[in-house]
């Protein structure tokens, strides 16, 4: 254990939800551990994690049997590398458990906690400071997210298209999400454990999260086909600014 001494101004911490099975994503393994530009998934999230100076310490959430963490990501666990293997049977409880976790290592209610997913590998340091920019002097805390640039169809019970939905305003939601630990941890437990983001559940209690523009290479690895996709763009970029 880490725990921190309270300071007076309130800290960054990131926690990785890293517990799920991947099954849509059609790997034998959990996908964060699927092998994309020859590293496993979750250590580009990691690595890129790092080179954030703001963020005190990142938390990465295991399922309690995990036994491949370690040789995804050796030498991760230390100051700013935390492991816990508390992950839960949905990603709201997952978190929930890093929250705690959290807060036994000394985290506070003032607190900053930026939750980001695992299977976005392909983030950048300089995307989450300008969430942290963004964010820090905001009442609620706010999100990564795109403007919706597609043509939305709502499908029937076979998919045919039942109707196409206005897309002027709408965004899609990414990670980090930036919260008060204060604010997230009530929030999920009213939430309950089919809320998909945590967005959503700091929604529920009356707050509007800040919309804070995303890249379209900060996508989740979710299908099949992304895992090629990314490989290729981790390939041809360069340093991780």
């Amino acid at each position: 254990m880490n725990p921190l001494p309270i300071g007076p101004e309130p800290r960054c911490f990131a926690l990785v939800p890293c517990a799920g099975s991947g099954r849509r994503a059609g790997t034998a393994a959990p996908k964060q551990y699927q092998a994309v530009a020859g590293q496993p998934l979750v250590a580009h999230t990691l690595a890129a994690l790092a080179q954030v100076p703001r963020l005190a310490a990142t938390l990465v959430v295991l399922a309690p049997d995990d036994d491949q963490f370690e040789a995804a990501a050796p030498g991760f666990a230390g100051e700013r590398g935390w492991v816990a293997r508390v992950g839960g049977s949905s990603r709201a409880e997952t978190v929930a458990n890093g929250l705690a976790e959290l807060q036994s290592r000394g985290a506070q209610p003032q607190d900053w906690v930026l939750v980001h997913d695992a299977a976005r590998a392909l983030i950048r340091p300089g995307w989450v400071d300008r969430l942290i920019d963004a964010c820090a002097g905001d009442e609620v805390g706010g999100l990564l997210a795109l403007p919706l640039a597609d043509t939305l169809k709502q499908q029937t019970g076979d998919q045919r298209v039942a109707a196409t939905i206005d897309r002027q305003g709408k965004w899609a939601a990414q990670t980090p999400q930036m919260f008060r630990l204060g604010l997230l941890v009530p929030a999920l437990r009213g939430a309950g454990p089919l809320v998909t983001d945590e967005a959503s559940a700091v929604e529920a209690l009356g707050h509007q999260p800040k919309l804070v523009r995303g890249e379209f290479e900060n996508f989740k690895l979710t299908w099949p086909g992304d895992f090629a996709l990314a490989g290729r763009l981790l390939q041809t970029r360069g340093d991780l600014a």
